[in-house]
């Protein structure tokens, strides 16, 4: 694969801020922690170029061309297919299905398959490891695990190289120790997973 230039940090923060999606509030994050900041990629990768630059970047990441990317619905949707197209490789996505995260739709994976996850952002792992889990159930083999931002307070355990084009430390709280939610600031839940408020 050809090496071009990473993008910078600076440029991809700048990125999120001229798109609109670097968010300040009060957030339900889909892990069950509260943030006074979210990131919303969707609204980063509403533009085709971007996106397709974005997942040219994370594809830049790998050491090794993958057969398939598979990205947990629904954030991983958008940039999971765009890093696929520039590594040549299938986009399949994994959805959860009474709780727990499958294959549908017809994708189906082949022991000895190489696999990348692919994320927009990542905070505790948890969507990432239930796709690494995935795609080993099938005996498929996960190589990395990739994403747009790793805003994980603490270094990620998934048992396989977890890379990002820009690492952020964005304060997380429980919600019993929410100064946010001490202070009375509505809380939104802007994410695509189901979680109660």
């Amino acid at each position: 694969m050809t090496r071009q230039a990473r993008l910078h940090p600076e440029a991809l923060k700048n990125l999120f801020i001229e798109s609109g999606a670097w968010l300040q509030g009060h957030f339900l994050l889909s892990s069950g922690l509260h943030s006074d900041q979210y990131l919303q990629c969707a609204l980063l990768l509403a533009d085709p170029p971007q996106a397709e630059m974005l997942g040219a970047a994370l594809s830049r990441l790998c050491d090794q061309r993958p057969d398939v990317v598979l990205s947990p619905a629904l954030g991983g949707l958008i940039i999971g297919h765009e890093a696929a197209r520039a590594l040549k490789a299938k986009a399949y996505f994994s959805e959860r299905e009474n709780g727990v995260m499958t294959l549908r739709r017809g994708f189906s994976l082949n022991p000895g398959q190489k696999v990348i996850i692919v994320e927009d952002v990542i905070t505790t792992g948890k969507s990432s490891q239930e796709a690494i889990d995935l795609a080993q159930s099938f005996g498929a083999e996960v190589t990395a695990a990739l994403s747009i931002i790793n805003r994980s307070a603490a270094p990620l355990n998934l048992g396989i190289a977890v890379k990002s084009l820009m690492k952020i430390n964005i304060p997380t709280f429980a919600p019993e120790n929410c100064p946010l939610c001490r202070e009375a600031k509505p809380l939104v839940k802007p994410g695509s997973r189901k979680i109660p408020c």
